[in-house]
């Protein structure tokens, strides 16, 4: 596109926790952020309410109003097993990128099975779970993973001092009632029962932590892209219990950004000719984070004569190290 003007990014569920990340973070980086949403009401992060376009995603001509002279889109309005697929379909018709923040495996899954192949043939490129859950540890895995390279094992946990869950986050969670998959042998396999736990050793101030499998769409994004004899998920159990707890509040905003004091990191080492190999990033925040990495990876494609076309892991698309030391002091690299 012509990046002598500003571009115009379409952004779905804008009202949301993460939608308003994404409208701030989009804004600040000097783009047009075209909000919607299904109230047809949105008010940034700092600022009073403002016009926005309604969004009903049983309409495709609702869709197709909002995408109309959009340069991309994303789709930050969950459940995405309702969302994900008529948004990118939209995105098809309109010929523009479409970017998510997806943690679901199913609806990841779906959009490689059935919109690879047209998002290819219109030369689109689609980035399903371009979030924390999702592509921080398929790009994190890419730093450790040289091309053509094959890893016995990559094993990625997420440690997080405590989760208060939106209220989206809470509904999904309800709503996925998909088997949970990780990789073995080489394949995508479910989650076996029990699932695989132990302990993870994370740097201060975590330290040594119980961990259990808690896969989500980075095992997706891996295994299309990255050969691996297993890949495996894990999460520490302070958070899940948070999760679980229905009296647990959301989050609340701490600082003149909007985010949480929740503290992050990602861990992820892939074992390669039986070495050893280690990537981390730490930060403020998982919601707040699915912002930089979700904008950047938007605003990169736009820049690009012809990126690749397809549904694609950011792996695939984006230099992982380069990509990731772009994100300072969002997502710090290290942790």
């Amino acid at each position: 596109m012509n990046m002598r003007r500003k571009p115009n990014i379409a952004v779905l569920g804008a009202s949301g926790h993460t939608g308003r990340f994404v409208v701030d973070t989009l804004r600040r980086e000097g783009a047009v952020a075209i909000a919607a949403t299904r109230s047809g009401r949105f008010a940034p992060i700092a600022g009073e309410e403002e016009p926005c376009h309604i969004l009903d995603f049983t309409l495709p001509e609702t869709l197709d109003e909002v995408l109309r002279g959009a340069d991309a889109v994303i789709n930050c309005a969950g459940p995405f097993f309702d969302t994900a697929m008529p948004a990118a379909e939209a995105a098809l018709r309109a010929a523009i990128p479409y970017l998510d923040v997806s943690a679901e495996q199913a609806t990841t899954r779906r959009l490689f099975d059935m919109l690879d192949e047209p998002g290819r043939a219109a030369g689109v490129t689609m980035l399903p779970a371009m979030a924390f859950f999702g592509a921080l540890a398929d790009l994190l895995a890419s730093t450790l993973v040289d091309e053509g390279e094959h890893a016995e094992t990559i094993d990625i946990a997420v440690g997080l001092d405590s989760w208060h869950p939106t209220a989206g986050t809470r509904l999904t969670g309800d709503k996925n009632i998909y088997p949970r998959m990780i990789v073995r042998d080489g394949a995508l396999v479910p989650v076996p029962d029990p699932a695989p736990g132990g302990e993870w050793d994370f740097p201060p101030p975590l330290g040594v932590q119980p961990v259990t499998c808690v896969a989500l769409s980075e095992i997706i994004l891996i295994s299309r892209h990255i050969s691996a004899g297993s890949v495996t998920s894990f999460m520490n159990l302070k958070p899940l219990d948070d999760l679980h707890e229905v009296t647990t509040p959301p989050p609340r905003p701490v600082d003149a950004r909007g985010r949480s004091a929740q503290h992050f990191i990602m861990d992820v080492r892939a074992t390669i000719a039986g070495q050893v190999r280690r990537a981390r990033a730490s930060g403020t925040d998982v919601y707040a984070a699915s912002a930089p990495l979700i904008v950047r990876a938007c605003l990169d494609l736009l820049m690009r004569e012809a990126p690749p076309s397809g549904v694609r892991a950011p792996g695939e698309v984006f230099d992982a190290q380069s990509f990731l030391s772009r994100l300072t002091p969002d997502i710090v690299l290290g942790g």
